[in-house]
């Protein structure tokens, strides 16, 4: 067995590490994406032998740092694709589904490649795999949709979406958990990832303060919960450390002391960057109609904590907004 290395400057689950003989093997769809770009390196950084099936819908260079790596396989293809999927999955351990249309408006506009991405091209997997494979799927609190005033969504809440994108997220959820897998329920996504997206509220409102240095709230009241895109890769790792005692759950990972409202969000941007103009539109309708606050305590209760603050993360963003300006920086 070869010795493990580590380096002692990076926190303990980036770690990197020299992979073993009996170390799982991980395919992760859509891995060159805004998390994907995150997490892959990780798992390398790890030990795992990782296998990434991306299309690169957007252009994205996003893991070729990567590709130094002897334990990366990197495959363009279509993961609608049995005669390409299937025999990746065949030599998987764990499967990190993260192909996906993400965003309601995206799916909106592509109801059918939605559904046969977001949802059938996972069930696919799902009814080829063995009890043996372990599934890490990201789903979504957007399922909550619009909630109750001052009352926490839990696991246990009902879940009423608002869009095609959060009821393919419910539909799929329900499967992943009849088969056993972890499913989390992520807040909005926010920071800087090699493949960087600005259509993110959070990454978006503070573009504009930086760039444009106003920005026009409709139904500023409305709130959602956040979490940092490094914490969303941290969620991956902490459910594969605990697989066996969080299988077939649902949890939601976001940070509890972020659920919220556009206006609160836009005066903590304002605070890092003061010529930030906040105005309300007297009139108009948000075509994101989600609004809810969220409990994010049962995956704290097995030991997982966010480490990136929502007050970091936009310092890192507005670091981020000297280097990069919007081009192909969105999921639209």
């Amino acid at each position: 067995m070869r010795k493990a290395v580590v380096r002692l400057l990076l926190p303990r689950e980036f770690a990197t590490v020299s992979p073993m003989n009996n170390t799982p093997h991980i395919l992760v769809t859509g891995g060159a994406g805004y998390l994907g770009a995150i997490l892959v390196p990780t798992l390398l950084a790890r030990g795992y032998r990782v296998t990434v099936v991306d299309n690169f819908m957007y252009g994205q260079t996003s893991l070729l740092d990567c590709c130094a790596h002897e334990h990366f396989t990197v495959i363009r293809g279509d993961v609608r694709d049995e005669r390409l999927m299937l025999p990746l999955l065949k030599k998987a351990d764990v499967i990190m589904p993260l192909a996906c249309l993400v965003g309601a408006p995206l799916c909106a506009q592509k109801p059918i490649e939605a559904r046969s991405i977001n949802l059938d091209a996972i069930l696919m997997l799902l009814e080829h795999a063995s009890p043996a494979q372990r599934f890490i799927s990201p789903t979504s609190n957007s399922g909550y949709g619009i909630g109750q005033e001052g009352v926490y969504c839990t696991e246990e809440t009902p879940m009423n979406p608002v869009s095609l994108y959060g009821q393919l997220k419910v539909e799929l959820e329900k499967r992943l958990l009849d088969a056993g897998a972890v499913s989390l329920r992520l807040a909005t996504v926010c920071g800087i990832s090699p493949r960087m997206r600005l259509d993110l509220l959070v990454n978006d409102f503070t573009y504009r303060a930086v760039t444009d240095r106003f920005v026009v709230l409709f139904e500023a009241h409305f709130k959602r919960n956040y979490i940092h895109v490094r914490d969303v890769a941290r969620a991956f790792l902490h459910s594969l450390d605990n697989f066996d005692a969080m299988r077939g759950q649902p949890y939601n990972v976001g940070l509890s002391d972020a659920n919220l409202s556009k206006m609160e969000l836009c005066l903590e941007i304002k605070k890092q960057a003061p010529d930030f103009t906040i105005m309300e539109a007297p009139i108009g309708k948000d075509p994101d109609q989600r609004n809810y606050i969220v409990s994010n305590a049962k995956i704290e209760a097995t030991g997982y904590q966010p480490q990136v603050s929502i007050q970091r993360a936009i310092a890192e963003l507005i670091r981020g907004y000297q280097i990069i300006r919007r081009n192909q920086h969105a999921n639209v």
